[in-house]
């Protein structure tokens, strides 16, 4: 179907700025400042009639823009909308038609009740004008504020323009003198014009409702039910339901229990109208596998896709109507399986047009699906997106996601295991410096966050950072990782603590018996479970790690706990943690004597995922113990620190902390 005349060209005026002078790699500050720098582009969504693409773009310190690029036109960046507040993100801007925008957003508040995270839907003109609140606001004599403002179920409600299907959050009102007052509470669907706001409910808000899910054609098809118990708390489960074609019966489809160590059952996530199935993800032998289930009252479930060494865990979906196209898992690469045989044509083709970037990844669609937007990049390259054209075949690069980083040599990740303390080989991705023959240089144990997740190979900007700097970097995806099947995660990284750090422990002594690692220069750095990883490797092995770095991190399992105890999530949190003498054992700051090695910590102080007070704690603990420890904490940040100067800040003060440490 493609050949050889595809053209590759860059979309006119497109580029913010020209390319960035090349920079050394001793220069510690401008490296800092390129790699701590927030991606070119957060979001990035293709209109229907495939002209026009939306933008989330950085804004000055922490704030965030959206812009419009007329491909048809002068194809110029053109920024049409601020984030309304300081503390308001743009989560996502999606088209609704050819004239009009859905956005997403979030932010924070500080009420009676501590501060609380809200989300809000609005719409916006392509030119920045009319911006109108889609969400639902509530009334005056709510009982309770409204902290979940909906989010886009379906693009094509009832097959009207600009008619989109969007879930909402229905607050009962108490009744003062001639109020009437509405006690509807829960999840309903609504479906609204996003022009003139016009507005009918479709689905009638259920009090245990958490999720519905939309077939594409605007016609809700499925429930899911989180019960939850006096307390408010989740009762751990998700009772599915599901209607046959032109029914409003609900049917059950099945439970879907929510596990300490993983869920258990059927988790429906995409459905079929044409096939008239449900796609979702289930156990096989050990492994997420991609399922389908029919639902034309049969139950009929058949395995799609699986296999008997990681999980299949990502699901792919393009055009308006998301439709399912794919499936994917990451071995020592993540690798794409398509259904569609023109899609899988194509990205065959389009692998050997950019043979240079062999991570691509389609994003959107226009209607017809005649332009695709697409990513390609790789683990030295951050990425770029491109049109395609399918009509002319044409090629055309619209932004980079890191421009800042032009001219700067980046190294290449590859693919290692190493054996753990009980010879189990761990699968691991190594990043040396550009240019080096890899011996007998400073090296750092990086391990990912979680611990429900991995790392894969591709870009990745605190790896790169240490690398260009001179450092070998080990990501090893120790025994707790996600991705691998239910017993290579265990009971979790908490729960299994001792198998996971020994992982990670095993990593820094690979990387000295390799002759990798100079002798007494080894360190350790993490984010977030890494972090904690990072305080807790001294547990088992004081004399390792001659330096620490953990930001964000966990360090006391109890107070972890107690963190979520107002949330509805306590019991699930509470059950991941578990109980016994590893809360103790397997919490830093009760074993800050054990460490030897100084110790650098950051944290925001917004941080919702993981409380500051856990740092300030470990800070106190290592004081206390006589230990060297430095800390730094960022006002107004939360988990992700995602802020160009507070980044430029963590890079730069930890190279210099590492080189200081290990005598560099």
């Amino acid at each position: 179907m493609m050949g050889t005349s595809w053209r590759v060209t860059l979309a006119a005026g497109v580029a913010l700025t020209g390319l960035a002078a090349p920079v050394r790699a001793d220069d510690a500050a401008t490296l800092a400042a390129r790699f701590g720098a927030r991606e070119s582009i957060q979001h990035i969504s293709l209109s229907p009639d495939g002209n026009k693409v939306a933008m989330i773009v950085p804004g000055p310190g922490t704030t965030e823009r959206l812009a419009v690029v007329d491909l048809a036109g002068d194809a110029s960046i053109k920024p049409i909308l601020n984030a309304v507040q300081d503390n308001e993100t743009l989560s996502y801007c999606r088209w609704a038609t050819d004239a009009t925008l859905v956005c997403g957003a979030y932010f924070t508040q500080e009420t009676e009740l501590g501060r609380l995270g809200f989300s809000r839907l609005f719409s916006v003109r392509a030119d920045g004008s009319d911006v109108q609140m889609l969400s639902k606001p509530g009334r005056s004599n709510a009982l309770y504020a409204m902290q979940y403002g909906g989010g886009v179920l379906d693009w094509n409600a009832e097959g009207k323009p600009g008619r989109v299907l969007l879930t909402r959050q229905f607050v009962p009102e108490y009744s003062t003198g001639t109020h009437i007052a509405s006690d509807k509470e829960g999840m309903g669907v609504e479906a609204v014009d996003v022009d003139t706001l016009k507005r009918s409910v479709i689905e009638q808000p259920h009090v245990e409702a958490s999720e519905y899910i939309a077939d594409g054609q605007g016609v809700v098809r499925m429930m899911g039910l989180e019960p939850t118990d006096g307390r408010g708390y989740s009762k751990g489960v998700i009772d599915y339901l599901y209607r046959r074609r032109g029914s409003r019966d609900w049917q059950t489809l099945g439970q879907l229990k929510l596990e300490a160590q993983s869920e258990a059952g059927f988790n429906p996530y995409a459905i079929d109208s044409g096939k008239d199935v449900v796609y979702g993800f289930d156990d096989a032998n050990g492994y997420k596998a991609l399922y389908s289930v029919a639902l034309d009252g049969s139950a009929r479930k058949e395995l799609v896709l699986g296999r008997n060494d990681v999980d299949v865990d990502g699901l792919i979906r393009i055009g308006r109507a998301r439709r399912v196209v794919g499936a994917s898992y990451a071995t020592e690469r993540r690798q794409a399986e398509f259904f569609d045989p023109e899609l899988k044509r194509l990205r065959t083709a389009l692998a050997k047009a950019l043979p240079q970037l062999p991570i691509i990844e389609f994003v959107d669609a226009s209607a017809d699906e005649g332009k695709l937007l697409l990513m390609a990049g790789s683990d030295s390259h951050p990425g770029t997106f491109y049109l395609f054209d399918k009509a002319t075949k044409e090629l055309n690069e619209i932004l980079p996601l890191r421009r800042g980083l032009d001219g700067v040599a980046l190294g290449q990740m590859k693919p290692i295991t190493f054996p753990a303390a009980d010879g189990v080989q761990i699968p691991a991705y190594l990043t040396l410096p550009p240019g080096s023959d890899g011996r007998n240089l400073p090296a750092i144990v990086m391990p990912h966050g979680g611990p429900s997740a991995r790392d894969e190979w591709g870009f990745d900007w605190l790896a790169q950072y240490f690398a260009v700097r001179g450092f070998a970097v080990l990501q090893p995806n120790y025994r707790g990782s996600a991705g691998y099947g239910s017993a290579w995660f265990q009971k979790n990284g908490f729960q299994s603590w001792k198998t996971a750090i020994g992982d990670v422990n095993a990593a820094g002594r690979w990387l000295e018996a390799q002759g990798i690692a100079a002798r007494g220069k080894l360190a350790i750095v993490g984010w977030s479970y890494g972090g904690y990883a990072a305080l807790q490797s001294p547990a088992l092995d004081p004399d390792l790690f001659k330096a620490i770095v953990a930001v964000a991190p966990v360090t006391d399992l109890a107070r972890l706990r107690e963190e979520s105890r107002d949330r509805s999530s306590f019991r699930l949190v509470s059950r991941f943690i578990g109980d016994g003498p590893h809360v103790r054992e397997g919490s830093p700051a009760q074993n800050a004597a054990a460490i030897k090695a100084p110790v650098l910590l950051f944290h925001g102080d917004k941080d919702d995922n993981v409380g500051v007070g856990e740092s300030r704690l470990m800070r106190d603990r290592l004081k206390d113990a006589g230990k060297a420890v430095e800390y730094i904490e960022f006002e107004g940040l939360d988990h992700q620190l995602d802020d160009p100067a507070a980044r430029a800040r963590l890079l730069s003060t930890t190279d210099a902390f590492l080189r200081r440490s290990l005598g560099l």
